[in-house]
């Protein structure tokens, strides 16, 4: 029996980036486990009228999506933690320095992960990432919170671009 990855998606409100992230392995990976969160959080709160249009224009939805704040149970759980930006890759090393070594960030992911045979664990190992510098020119998706309609849009195709690339890289 092939392993079915564990993947937690997080951002700082759990309300756009990793929500868009979160649905998008969903919709492309039914049978993974895939949990999202953020380091900042109003529980419970759903995603805006803004993410809803920036999911449409993807074909998604996350009615059911409510806020959830990270917590250890969350990255225990987790073989990757795809963060959004290296201000989430910092709050993990500070918080949770035990799960340092499975957080990257998706552009980080997309560009460094290698394909392959081995183990998506020892793939991960490989990178080194609790030592790796992050640098926010390349790295972070923009937060498109208090922006416009097409901020939101503009996140959510940079996101749908990613993934695309990313999943492949995960496994199938």
């Amino acid at each position: 029996m092939v392993d079915v990855p564990s993947l937690l998606f997080i951002c700082t409100g759990n309300a756009t980036r990793s929500v868009l992230a979160g649905v998008l392995a969903e919709r492309e990976r039914p049978a993974w486990r895939v949990r999202t969160a953020g380091t900042f959080v109003i529980e419970g709160q759903p995603v805006s009228w803004r993410t809803r249009r920036a999911l449409e224009s993807l074909g998604l939805g996350a009615d059911a999506h409510r806020g959830t704040q990270l917590t250890a149970d969350h990255l225990a759980e987790a073989d990757v933690i795809v963060a959004l930006a290296c201000e989430h890759v910092a709050y993990i090393r500070r918080n949770h320095p035990e799960a340092a070594a499975r957080t990257t960030t998706l552009h980080r992911l997309v560009a460094t992960l290698p394909k392959g045979q081995e183990p998506l664990a020892a793939r991960i190992a490989g990178l080194g990432l609790a030592g790796v510098e992050t640098d926010a020119t390349w790295e972070d998706v923009e937060d498109p919170g208090g922006g416009e309609v097409d901020d939101y849009l503009a996140c959510a195709a940079e996101i749908d671009t990613l993934m695309r690339s990313a999943l492949p890289l995960l496994g199938e």
